[in-house]
């Protein structure tokens, strides 16, 4: 072929000159910055688009499963009726799960299993809806859905602590994964809102499941409780796929990510007030947990009676937080001064988030256990001091917000001198 008749050809099919051996990609060769996507969703850049018409968008696929949790649990207390046995229950909780895995896979028709994540939040946002239907009905809002479940399956869910973990999960979790869905449907990044999420959940699910296993509802376990065991496992496994996520890194320079890491800390008053609020964090975590444990100290002994007498309610959620508090949280914090006093420490963003969660889920529960209704009158926050104990743990659940909030607006202090180095390079080539 002559070169006028190749030119030809090439104009005809609206491609550009052979000369560019990726033209065949849209973009040309430019389209090689779009393969770091590619990857992250595991997705070759060559693939075929989905059909259109063939899947729903990802919010909308996403809220039809969820509320089909009303009328499947409308339909389960009734059914369920004619058999109170908790292992029936268990069964068709488990089938129910299974079905709805089912139904997701074919609405989608495969398309966000790219990232398996996807199917995860689906299903736990079935469940948000579930328990914010056992909430609402426990307070009396509603009635004639879950009375069933929670009467043979289990009972603990009546307490205050359970209805507070219940509505936690029903608003803020079912929150989370609406908006993680809508990111993954837009091939956006969730890994902050992941990592925010996976904290909250972790800490919900480790308090509840030992409260059970210690407290005065251990009697009155059922194969039900055996329900809870994956969200234990599948977080697990998320937070594993979260962490290995590509980070977002900021475009900032190597002279100014050097400029901000010679900073002392008397340099940097926000920081310094952040170090504050950690040191006199961990003291209130420490006393705190010296008070479950029993100290004979007066100052404990006033605490538990006067200030927070939920600490001795037997259905033991309070005492597991505290210790949770005491033996992970309060080291945490021991490390987020270390890392806020010297620079570089490119882990403290991400578990930042990771605990900003945690707490932010244990003190709504624990708040809210204190004061509600359920809890029984000997064990209630007295009315004197009221005022005074929910800005105290308000203020405890403020201060790893706030660390996290720094973390991710001004992350220079905390990068790495790997990235700068990169940097440097391909600003060289």
């Amino acid at each position: 072929m002559d070169p006028h008749t190749e030119t030809h050809v090439f104009s005809c099919c609206l491609l550009p000159p052979p000369q560019d051996p990726l033209a065949f990609l849209p973009g040309g060769s430019g389209a090689l910055r779009a393969l770091p996507v590619c990857r992250q969703w595991g997705q070759s850049p060559w693939a075929p688009a989905a059909k259109p018409g063939m899947q729903l968008p990802a919010v909308t696929g996403a809220l039809a499963p969820s509320l089909l949790a009303i009328p499947v649990a409308f339909g389960i207390n009734g059914a369920t009726t004619l058999a109170d046995s908790p292992l029936v229950l268990m069964l068709t909780g488990v089938l129910v799960l299974a079905s709805l895995f089912s139904i997701i896979f074919f609405v989608s028709g495969g398309s966000h299993f790219q990232d398996p994540l996807f199917c995860v939040f689906v299903v736990f946002s079935f469940t948000s809806i579930v328990d914010l239907i056992i909430s609402l009905e426990e307070d009396g809002y509603i009635s004639g859905f879950m009375e069933v479940y929670i009467r043979e399956g289990e009972p603990y869910l009546r307490t205050a602590h359970g209805i507070m973990i219940c509505y936690w999960d029903g608003i803020i979790h079912y929150g989370l994964y609406l908006a993680m869905i809508a990111a993954i449907g837009q091939r956006k990044s969730y890994r902050n809102l992941g990592l925010f999420w996976l904290g909250s959940l972790m800490m919900s699910i480790v308090v509840f499941l030992l409260g059970n296993l210690i407290g005065k509802y251990s009697s009155d376990l059922s194969p039900a409780f055996l329900l809870n065991l994956p969200y234990i496992l599948i977080p697990i496994w998320a937070g594993t796929r979260l962490f290995q996520q590509p980070k977002a890194l900021p475009c900032l320079s190597p002279e100014k990510v050097a400029e901000e890491q010679r900073k002392r800390l008397y340099q940097r008053p926000q920081d310094m007030g952040l170090v504050l609020v950690l040191l006199l964090t961990a003291a209130f975590t420490f006393f705190r947990g010296m008070v479950v444990l029993d100290c004979p100290a007066d100052s404990c002994f006033e605490y538990i009676y006067q200030r927070e007498p939920y600490l001795r309610d037997p259905v033991a959620y309070p005492k597991v937080q505290m210790l949770i508090y005491m033996f992970y949280v309060l080291p945490f914090f021991c490390l987020c001064i270390y890392g806020l006093v010297l620079p570089g420490c490119s882990w403290l963003p991400d578990w930042s988030l990771v605990f900003a969660g945690a707490v932010a889920q244990a003190q709504f529960s624990h708040l809210g256990s204190s004061l509600h209704t359920r809890t029984p009158f000997p064990y209630q926050t007295p009315e004197d001091v009221w005022w005074s104990f929910f800005i105290t743990n308000v203020l405890y659940a403020l201060g790893p917000q706030l660390l996290a909030y720094r973390c991710l607006r001004c992350p220079a202090f905390f990068l790495p001198a790997t990235p700068a180095n990169l940097h440097v390079g391909k600003k060289h080539q």
